[in-house]
């Protein structure tokens, strides 16, 4: 018997608790999910403050705090390529092979529905506080984050002082003028 397989990508800056009840749902649906970690090369900038080594760490540990089966998901990370035309193909490249994609990006549906994939558009859950910016927002202003992400998330960004980091590249340049 064939698996079906869905493809969900996102920055996941950081991983929070909405990632997570995506992933759930589509699970719901699909045999196995790849878990693209978009933008890969993206890391220590205000909008992308996580490498994607660490947005795999949370991720994985998050997944495995919620008892999802290893076997289920693969998490793969994605460089952004800035070429429209062929992203679907890059995308492919790096990935086993799926026939569903999961995403409210509409390039994103528009790319793949363009080269006849199966689109869905996941439900976004509590979008105004699960987000990540929200997340980034709420550590800048020393607000309460940590309901936000699951443990796994609290654990790696303690363990690299992510919340300096963040406070850090928020700061602007001081002139020596």
């Amino acid at each position: 018997m064939k698996n079906v397989r869905g493809i969900l990508i996102g920055r996941m800056q950081p991983v929070h608790n909405g990632h997570m009840e995506v992933i759930k749902q589509v699970l719901s649906e699909v045999d196995e999910i790849i878990i693209g970690i978009g933008s890969a090369q993206m890391s220590h900038e205000i909008k992308d403050p996580f490498t994607a080594g660490e947005r795999i760490v949370m991720m994985s540990q998050a997944l495995a705090d919620s008892g999802i089966d290893p076997s289920r998901y693969y998490i793969i990370p994605m460089q952004d390529i800035n070429f429209n035309a062929v992203w679907v193909s890059h995308v492919k490249m790096l990935t086993p092979p799926f026939s569903i994609v999961y995403s409210g990006n509409p390039l994103v549906k528009q790319l793949f529905k363009e080269e006849g994939f199966e689109v869905r558009q996941p439900h976004l859950y509590d979008r105004l506080h699960l987000s990540g910016s929200e997340v980034r927002r709420r550590i800048l202003n020393d607000e309460n984050w940590k309901e936000l992400v699951p443990n796994a998330t609290v654990d790696l960004i303690n363990e690299i002082n992510g919340v300096e980091r963040i406070k850090n590249l928020s700061q602007k340049e001081v002139s020596d003028i």
